[in-house]
């Protein structure tokens, strides 16, 4: 059955751990869960003035679209800076090339509907920071710690008895 959500009438909420001053932005009420979706995320954000989204990263799994209801912001990419606004629709592919981060520097909040495929799990990278997440856990690691893929793998015999 068809599910209708309305921005202005939508419950926000903050996320469930601390973000740092330069951040700050409300969302719905997990809209996917609600609609019972299996194969998508979506939710209505709201990017407070002078604020920042998510930090600047990219999606190795996922695409994602961004469909701006109200208010402005700046997005970065790979392109550089662009205004957006409302009808604006940005579409984020998979890899470095769809990396992206909001600044509101308008007075009133942005409102825009986020929406990505239910891709588990999802490797998130922050190119500023040097950090890869493994989602929907979360799990954070600084790139720094890459290894190669058989580093300590030298010796598998010491692993079997019989040998």
């Amino acid at each position: 059955m068809p599910k209708i959500f309305n921005a202005g009438e939508v419950e926000w909420t903050g996320l469930p751990f601390p973000v740092p001053s330069g951040y700050a932005w409300s969302k719905s009420d997990k809209l996917g869960e609600q609609a019972d979706s299996r194969k998508m995320y979506f939710d209505f954000m709201s990017l407070d003035k002078g604020k920042f989204s998510y930090p600047y990263h990219f999606h190795r799994n996922t695409e994602e679209l961004f469909v701006i209801i109200s208010g402005r912001a700046v997005l970065r990419s790979p392109n550089g800076f662009q205004n957006v606004g409302p009808g604006d629709v940005i579409f984020m592919e998979m890899g470095e090339a769809g990396a992206h981060q909001l600044f509101n520097d308008q007075d009133e909040p942005c409102v825009y509907l986020d929406i990505r495929l239910r891709v588990d799990p999802d490797v998130v990278e922050y190119p500023d920071s040097g950090k890869l997440a493994i989602l929907p856990n979360l799990d954070v690691f600084r790139n720094e710690s890459r290894t190669s893929y058989f580093d300590g793998e030298e010796s598998p015999q010491a692993f079997w008895p019989e040998l």
